[in-house]
């Protein structure tokens, strides 16, 4: 990983505190994890995109942040009350709407109760939601690339169920959200990493 964030984000760091604040408690968040799906990229790597990508598309100040932190309830120590005592009420609130309830056992509820959650936040909530599958998509197509389908050792469940949430999470998206500006691309990358999975199977009788 590099000091240095993409490039609009970057930007925003320079000119907004609380975005540099946010991409600081991110970065000391996410020490050491290495990304499910991603062939070892760092985990930082992984907020940072979600938050460029927000930027690309004009977001404002508290969701570049809150995109930033998205990951950190799930994955780190960090509270949603410490965020809210760090950041305030609405960039604590998106990240709780963000963040799966870990006391769901089975993955497809957890994933469904987790939209209908996002759902109802709506707003900027929908928009990092977004972000973020696109982000994974494209980089789990990298992974893909190289390791093929080793590369679903690295989840707790099958690439196909994946891609089932990941399709309902368009679903979602496409109805409730259907302004953001990189929905064509999320579509677009689910086909090409089912294209690739459907490539790489081998062929009857060999």
């Amino acid at each position: 990983m590099t000091d240095s964030p993409p490039p609009l984000l970057a930007l925003a760091v320079e000119r907004s505190p609380l975005v540099a604040q946010a991409l600081a408690k991110a970065r000391e968040a996410h020490e050491g994890q290495v990304r499910n799906g991603s062939g070892g990229m760092p985990y930082i790597e992984h907020p940072e995109a979600v938050a460029n990508l927000l930027a690309e598309q004009g977001f404002g100040d508290d969701v570049l942040a809150a995109a930033l932190l998205h990951d950190v309830v799930e994955d780190s120590e960090t509270t949603v009350e410490q965020l809210r005592a760090s950041f305030g009420e609405p960039i604590a609130g998106m990240v709780a709407a963000l963040s799966d309830d870990e006391t769901i056992e089975d993955y497809r509820e957890r994933k469904d109760e987790h939209r209908g959650r996002v759902a109802a936040a709506g707003g900027a909530a929908l928009a990092i939601y977004g972000a973020d599958k696109l982000t994974n998509v494209a980089t789990l197509r990298n992974a893909y690339a190289a390791q093929g389908e080793a590369v679903a050792e690295e989840f707790k469940v099958p690439l196909e169920l994946k891609l089932e949430i990941w399709c309902a999470d368009l679903d979602l998206l496409r109805e409730r959200a259907a302004e953001l500006g990189f929905l064509d691309r999320l579509e677009a990358e689910l086909n090409r990493l089912r294209e690739d999975r459907a490539g790489a199977a081998p062929r009857p009788g060999t």
